[in-house]
């Protein structure tokens, strides 16, 4: 088995599929790529067990054929290479049982041992129960609204993903840790009811492919998997079985006092401030009182102390409530917006953050945060 590929090609499709290997496979197979060739089309798959990400680029050969290729390796050579065409060879390992793949460039030769492509898992048979389209463009702004806000606590593992949540009116994208939320919002997105929850790992993995592309992605998914079509590409993964909070019951329904602010300018205040908090809580307080912004934030352990002015328009009672500054350094660095809105009802209630400008007719963003208690 013969084939010929463009180096520069053959890299970007390995960057596209390689997120899903992990250095610990629980089967050695799996730390492979899957090299399927036919009609001059040469189909890379990786996996992980639970997810399987599949590209397609052009080759000429006139063979057809499957070879399982060492990850690592692999990926690691082709890197060191520019753009040039190189030359594949599948042949018998003289010196063990199995096969090789010869590499040729214009002037030396290098060999890699191949595992066994049978021992490869086929994909899975699937059978959507129901579909939809969506862009790329919206789906990726979708993840780089919800992703940061994901739990990382595996007891809890409904909340360590993305919730898909559609709608006949609107869709919405819902991430927590149940200390944030962020409820992404499009009503240029419709379809039958349905929801499904779609884990952090292949999402991250997913954004990054969509990124700076203009294809639609056709969506199918079942009640155990999902399988996401665009371009080139098919990605399939296991769903997370469970039901998902009901999000809609944290958010306080009567927030009556505004804080109208510059992002960059409450951003870089909190990150001054946070330097100065108490490192388990990271707490910074909020006292608002006619249009000056005050923040505080303290760590008595190591006496050190922020006490700052922002200016701002703030409508309502006078307020002293504590946010972690890491989270509200999370939310601000995700929003585009010149200006932010923080509304908010009582110190022991959330927060909510909403952006100003810079969103779409059709998109809305919403971000609680819980407040930190104490001092």
């Amino acid at each position: 088995m013969k084939f010929i590929v463009s180096s520069g090609e053959l890299q970007k499709a390995l960057q596209t599929v390689s997120g899903v290997i992990s250095g610990s496979q629980s089967r050695p197979i799996l730390e492979n790529y899957l090299f399927e060739l036919a009609e001059n089309t040469l189909k890379i798959t990786a996996s992980d067990g639970e997810t399987i990400l599949v590209t397609s680029l052009e080759m000429k050969s006139g063979d057809e054929g499957k070879i399982a290729v060492p990850a690592k390796t692999f990926q690691d050579f082709i890197k060191t290479y520019g753009e040039q065409p190189l030359t594949f060879s599948v042949k018998d390992n003289e010196e063990k049982t199995g096969k090789i793949l010869e590499i040729l460039d214009e002037k030396d030769n290098f060999s890699v041992a191949l595992d066994n492509a049978d021992d490869y898992p086929g994909l899975p048979e699937f059978d959507a129960a129901q579909s939809l389209t969506v862009s790329a463009g919206i789906l990726s702004e979708a993840l780089n609204n919800t992703l940061f806000a994901t739990s990382n606590d595996s007891l809890r593992p409904v909340m360590t993903g993305v919730l898909f949540q559609f709608k006949e009116n609107e869709t919405n994208f819902v991430s927590t840790d149940s200390h944030r939320l962020v409820v992404y919002k499009r009503t240029d997105v419709t379809s039958e009811p349905m929801e499904f929850i779609m884990p952090k790992k292949p999402l991250t993995i997913f954004k990054n492919i969509l990124t700076n592309s203009s294809d639609d992605v056709a969506i199918g998914f079942n009640e155990n998997m999902a399988k996401f079509t665009f371009a080139n590409n098919i990605w399939i993964c296991r769903l997370i079985d469970g039901k998902y909070p009901n999000y809609e019951a944290v958010i306080p329904k009567e927030n009556p006092n505004v804080l109208t602010i510059n992002r960059n300018l409450l951003l870089g205040a909190i990150r001054r401030a946070s330097i100065m908090s108490n490192k388990s809580t990271n707490q910074v307080r909020f006292k608002l009182s006619g249009n000056i912004l005050n923040l505080h934030a303290e760590d008595t352990e190591f006496a050190n102390k922020a006490d700052m002015q922002v200016p701002c328009d703030y409508n309502g009672e006078e307020m002293n409530i504590g946010f972690s500054s890491k989270f509200l350094s999370e939310m601000l660095s995700v929003l585009v917006s010149e200006d932010i809105i923080l509304k908010m009802s009582q110190p022991n209630r959330p927060g909510i953050i909403e952006p100003v400008d810079g969103l779409e007719e059709n998109e809305s963003i919403l971000m609680l945060s819980m407040p930190v208690i104490g001092m």
